[in-house]
């Protein structure tokens, strides 16, 4: 009879402790929704407040309590941007643009072949020279500014364009996450290429190229933003007001209408809003190729 009781009571308790087991890993995982939940949203708010605060008029700005969502939303401040004569805002979208789109592909470019010569080539001094180029991250844009700036003048780039792209035609980081990457792709898939006869620019575009989709996305996706946000170097390069890009803008409607918040915010919005939708179509990405070049 104790046995045949003890082998009853032996799967109710066992029952018990995986109910009990199952209850923590619910409340567990509960609590960390909780706390991710509350984190996405403090992150947001100043977000959405930006974005409410475009739309609102001015009186209920000022209006205490504040409201986060416009009660009566109104696009004036829009309207005012977009008509306001002293700012070409078509040109400033395409300052930016071709700005940043030069620059990204340049990156682009010079990283994956340099990334690719330093992962699958050994020569004299390229350790030395690879950690040249990753100590060039420790290094303040602040120190390099006025040299740069002074080549620029010699070479009769300033105040224009190409004296925003020319100088972040190459990225350590780049550099960097492109040797990591290419590192684990197989050094005998090359050595069959090189077999069948392809040259060392063959298999660059033809096989290196091919398989770096998530790296180039993930470089293209962080420089975009890097580019698009710079403000201090096209603030000294740039003096004439048609070349100018939109943070300088920015910076412009809050010096010059500080008291307009709505017209501070509608301008942040309009900043914003290229790096959202690309971040949004190609967040993916970021996540795939990071993993993919810390994997061995």
């Amino acid at each position: 009879m104790a046995a045949t009781r003890g082998a009853l009571i032996a799967p109710r308790a066992r029952a018990k402790t995986k109910a009990a087991f199952l209850v923590r890993i619910r409340l567990g995982r509960a609590l960390t929704y909780a706390i991710l939940s509350l984190g996405c949203f403090l992150t947001l708010v100043p977000f959405l407040w930006m974005l409410g605060t475009s739309f609102k008029s001015s009186t209920e700005i000022i209006r205490l309590p504040p409201t986060l969502i416009p009660e009566k939303p109104t696009l004036q401040a829009y309207r005012t941007i977009v008509t306001d004569p002293r700012v070409p805002l078509a040109r400033f979208y395409f300052n930016s643009t071709f700005v940043t789109t030069m620059v990204v592909g340049m990156v682009l470019f010079t990283s994956s072949l340099a990334g690719f010569i330093f992962a699958k080539y050994r020569f004299f001094g390229m350790n030395l020279l690879f950690t040249l180029i990753l100590a060039t991250m420790m290094i303040p844009f602040q120190v390099t500014m006025i040299p740069a700036y002074l080549i620029l003048t010699k070479l009769h780039l300033t105040d224009s364009l190409w004296g925003l792209i020319v100088p972040s035609a190459t990225s350590a980081f780049g550099i960097f996450l492109m040797k990591q990457f290419i590192e684990g792709i197989p050094t005998e898939l090359l050595d069959a290429a090189r077999i069948d006869g392809a040259s060392e620019l063959g298999i660059y575009t033809r096989i290196i190229l091919p398989q770096m989709g998530p790296a180039l996305a993930t470089l293209g996706i962080f420089q975009f933003m890097g580019t698009w946000n710079d403000y201090l170097w096209p603030l000294i390069v740039i003096t004439t007001t048609e070349k100018r890009t939109l943070p300088i803008m920015l910076t412009w409607y809050n010096s010059q209408h500080g008291a307009r918040q709505d017209l501070s915010m509608a301008a942040s919005v309009m900043v914003i809003l290229p790096i959202t939708v690309v971040y949004f179509l190609f967040q993916r990405w970021i996540v795939q190729g990071v993993a993919l070049t810390g994997f061995k």
